[in-house]
């Protein structure tokens, strides 16, 4: 028999019901994966609330108390940087325990800060980041080698303070602790969409706190050249739309990041990726001009023209201008993505690559990349550059930064390169935390010898920029970036996802104390989206189907909206959603929890499941009947919003046909998994987390029967292989 259910009925919630539901997503969420996580069971000890997770670190019996009479101190080296560091410390402290934490003599402090030596003024690939950290219920003692490794403590510090019943303190424990990797990097990109200095700065107060120690700076592609050149002006002239760093600005950002212990290593993309080069000198190009600024994403014919002497003139002196803003002892040339088609268009080019025995196009870009490298070379620099310019005959001083993968990466090291992975790392494209969390430069596997690994520097979380904006560009980096911090941090054992989400639920909250905005963004943008006579409950609604929504993933979202270009604004609802939405990921692992858990279904989790369906349910169809008709925005998505009321409709029927045992027929099964795929469809450039877990449970309700009679594991694999993929079913 088809499964008979009565609809379940329909509850309103109030103001405060939604507005408690806001407020307590990260809370309930960290509890969750806290519950589920192996360090939640009672046997285990829980890992310390901070990422990345120490080397070393094992709890002591007791704790810090901290009261009014806590004071800091320092011996040993002192400089500015550790001041600025420790000042900060405090400053976030009373923020959070509303006491008035100070400094104080060395023989009375509470924390006592001892530094060996100063690092380098310049950060550098490789320094020690090393320190120690002692804490029992009289002091906590931090030690360091270098001021680096002190700056690298204190972010552990900041992150390691807690409270409960008996108010706030840390927790005894002691930690040893340095990076897995030297190279740990965050890459920007401040071409496809402008980034002015203040987001800069923030990202780099966010990468401290997470021990990330490269700012990699994006600064030229198709569409925009964002430094000031004082030799070639017409590069930020014609090429930038007045958006650019003036070379006062990229000094403040390199000094800013220092004091950090946050190395600044530029990218000028060259010999493709260049149009914003060639609108102010065209005579560069592999074909005639004129060239205009790129408004749209993608990879474009546009090309340096490697057989021109006058080329490498002007990189020799645009190069060499650029190496006095940036000491780092690194300069990343890109290379990447040159399609070949002025190059093969350009009879002379073509004559030169076979009077020159280049064979083709790729031994023309070997060409030039070589030549690039001595001109780098020349001005005290190592050349970085994408997997394309790993070509026979690359000097090995050359370093490979790696998209296609570890495999590509191994295969550089094998060959005498050292490398950087970013394959994995793609923050851009709206992966989980998960994913990147699991991607490892030096997998357990790895073929490389230990002096090859040696040769993997680390790694890059990229952001590249087509569809974010300095409004919405923190909410695409943090708190995910946290995830490839740890992995470039932490030893490689370190690898438990649901602790790690447990983790980044509390660091989340720190990072939004550091002043990254990827929680503050989202209200203003709520706002704009739902129109100003939306009401206080409309937008709690609006922001409740936000949190289960997420953005298309990869490079879907120019399939839903082609005629984006760089003036578009980017304040969609797609813009609004979050990657990992942490309710979202609350209930997929609370109906995994349900329905997978052995022995009998828990009466008051279905309970708690059916609330929140209700919930989402009700907030889609009071938008729909009565906001949007006020609102032209909201009645744009009214599709997805009726998509979404369809989804939960599914998901309520189900849950309580499993909660009473109720029969339910295949043909019930198909037709339930038919609506989920059609409401489920992405729409508006967003997705619906809930569709993965709610065919589990619809597939569930239909072959309740059968559960008995199967192991756990068994069940478990049984639902997800019906309930997978869509097209084998029938649905």
């Amino acid at each position: 028999m088809i499964c008979s259910l009565p609809r379940p009925r329909r509850v309103i919630l109030t103001h405060r019901a939604f507005a408690w539901t806001n407020l307590a997503r990260w809370v309930v969420f960290g509890v969750v994966m806290f519950a589920l996580s192996p360090a939640g069971r009672a046997e285990a000890v829980p890992t310390p609330p901070v990422m990345p997770l120490p080397a070393e670190w094992s709890y002591r019996a007791g704790r810090l108390a901290f009261t009014p009479a806590f004071t800091v101190a320092m011996t040993g080296h002192d400089d500015a940087r550790l001041q600025a560091s420790i000042d900060g410390l405090l400053q976030r402290w009373n923020e959070r325990t509303g006491l008035v934490l100070r400094r104080g003599p060395a023989t009375a402090a509470a924390l006592l800060i001892e530094c060996g030596a100063p690092g380098p003024e310049i950060p550098q690939l490789g320094e020690d980041e090393s320190y120690t950290l002692e804490v029992d219920a009289s002091r906590a003692v931090l030690r360091a080698p270098t001021s680096t490794g002190g700056l690298r403590g204190l972010a552990t510090l900041q992150q390691l303070l807690q409270s409960d019943a008996d108010g706030w303190q840390l927790p005894a424990i002691q930690i040893r602790d340095h990076p897995r990797f030297a190279w740990r990097g965050l890459l920007v990109d401040v071409s496809r969409h402008w980034m002015p200095i203040e987001v800069i700065k923030r990202e780099l107060d966010g990468m401290a706190l997470v021990k990330l120690n490269v700012l990699h700076l994006h600064l030229t592609d198709n569409q925009g050249f964002r430094v000031e050149s004082k030799r070639y002006p017409r590069l930020q002239e014609f090429g930038s739309d007045g958006h650019y760093y003036t070379q006062d600005q990229i000094r403040a950002i390199v000094v800013y990041a220092a004091a950090r212990g946050i190395r600044v290593v530029p990218e000028f993309d060259i010999p493709g990726h260049t149009t914003s080069w060639l609108v102010g000198y065209p005579e560069l190009a592999a074909a005639p001009g004129p060239y205009a600024i790129e408004r749209h994403w993608g990879v474009f014919d546009p090309v340096m023209d490697p057989t021109n002497k006058a080329l490498y003139r002007l990189l020799d002196g645009f190069l060499g201008e650029m190496t006095g803003l940036f000491p780092d002892p690194y300069l990343h040339i890109g290379g990447d993505e040159v399609n070949g088609v002025q190059w093969n268009n350009n009879a002379r080019i073509q004559q030169f690559i076979r009077e020159h025995g280049l064979k083709d196009n790729a031994g023309l870009q070997a060409y030039f990349s070589r030549r690039v490298l001595a001109i780098v070379a020349k001005h005290g620099r190592k050349m970085v550059g994408w997997d394309e310019i790993l070509t026979p005959g690359l000097p090995t001083d050359a370093v490979i930064h790696s998209w296609r993968g570890p495999e590509s990466l191994a295969r550089a090291a094998q060959q005498g390169y050292a490398g950087i992975l970013s394959n994995g790392y793609y923050i851009d494209l709206i992966h989980p935390a998960a994913e990147h969390y699991r991607v490892d430069p030096l997998p357990a596997d790895t073929p490389l010898t230990s002096a090859e690994q040696r040769r993997v520097l680390g790694g890059e979380g990229t952001m590249w920029a087509e569809w974010v904006t300095p409004e919405t560009v923190d909410s695409r980096i943090w708190p995910r970036m946290a995830a490839i911090a740890e992995r470039l941090w932490s030893p490689q054992p370190v690898a438990a996802v649901d602790d790690m989400y447990r983790r980044l639920a509390v660091v989340s909250r720190r990072l939004d104390e550091a002043g990254m905005r990827h929680e503050a963004y989202l209200d203003p943008m709520l706002h704009r989206l739902a129109g100003d006579d939306a009401t206080p409950a409309e937008i709690l609604a609006l922001r409740a189907v936000v949190d289960v929504i997420e953005p298309v993933k990869g490079y879907h979202r120019g399939d839903f909206q082609p005629e984006t270009t760089q003036a578009s604004p980017l304040t969609g609802l797609a813009d609004c959603a979050r990657p990992d939405s942490p309710v979202a990921l609350d209930f997929i692992r609370r109906i995994d929890q349900f329905l997978f858990t052995p022995g009998e279904h828990d009466p008051a989790a279905a309970a708690a499941l059916a609330r929140q369906l209700t919930a989402w349910h009700t907030a889609a169809q009071d938008l729909v009947q009565n906001l949007a008709p006020r609102s032209p925005r909201v009645r744009e998505i009214a599709p997805l919003l009726l998509g979404l009321a369809d989804t939960c409709g599914v998901g309520e029927e189900a849950l309580q046909a499993v909660a009473d045992r109720r029969p339910c027929s295949d043909e019930w099964r198909r037709e339930k998994l038919a609506t989920l795929t059609q409401a489920g469809q992405p729409r508006a450039a967003v997705e619906f987390m809930i569709v993965p877990p709610l065919r589990r449970l619809v597939c569930a309700a239909a072959a309740g029967a059968q559960r008995a009679a199967l192991t756990p594991e068994a069940w478990r694999q049984m639902i997800e292989q019906v309930a997978a993929v869509p097209s084998d079913k029938g649905t």
